[in-house]
């Protein structure tokens, strides 16, 4: 179960987190998660080189290691890197410090100061520790989930739910990853020309 949009007590409980940006502007943000793998992330930049806009990739730090071609890429072509553990942990079920560990793991090869808790779960303990660490961390969740993970959704809703759901200042998920693949193949480039159409410049983290 998830929600497209995160319910006002989320974002209240975890108020110190970044769940949008806070502008008049027509500025969103895309962002992407469990990459950079071959083939899906390569698709990815090539849309967005097409459209000549900037994405923020949280990265998966085991990822980056076993494709470093795709990563060095991805910066090289100007996008943003965040930090999304080395082994995808889900912190509502993991150890305080073996969580600290992953996150530092991964933080070796993005050097960032931007980080999305995997499923974004994390307790408020693992928060401090993080920010015990690196005091300028910007922890970012999104107020616009695609839904592109979900097998059951088709290409179409996953293109509504973003489309339908983005206001000014929004952060945005896909994911490049394979599990994705189906619907953001097909919603990705779509939405992206719908929201230009619309008036909205993208920028990064």
């Amino acid at each position: 179960m998830y929600l497209v949009r995160p319910p006002f007590f989320l974002k209240w409980y975890y108020s110190s987190l970044v769940w949008n940006k806070d502008t008049t502007k027509k500025t969103i943000y895309l962002t992407f998660d469990d990459g950079p793998i071959p083939n899906v992330t390569d698709f990815v930049l090539n849309t967005l080189k097409r459209f000549n806009i900037k994405a923020t990739f949280f990265c998966i730090g085991d990822n980056i290691s076993k494709h470093p071609h795709v990563y060095e890429r991805l910066k090289l072509e100007g996008h943003a890197v965040g930090n999304h553990t080395f082994n995808h942990l889900k912190g509502w079920k993991t150890d305080d410090q073996v969580y600290l560990e992953n996150f530092l793991k991964c933080q070796e090869f993005t050097q960032t100061n931007l980080f999305r808790p995997p499923y974004g779960r994390i307790r408020k303990s693992q928060i401090a520790q993080l920010k015990s660490q690196m005091p300028k961390l910007h922890i970012i969740m999104w107020d616009v989930l695609s839904g592109d993970f979900d097998l059951s959704l088709s290409p179409e809703k996953c293109y509504q739910n973003v489309v339908k759901n983005v206001r000014n200042g929004s952060i945005i998920v896909f994911h490049d990853s394979l599990k994705a693949w189906d619907r953001l193949e097909y919603a990705l480039p779509k939405a992206i020309e719908t929201l230009i159409n619309k008036g909205y410049q993208f920028e990064t983290l």
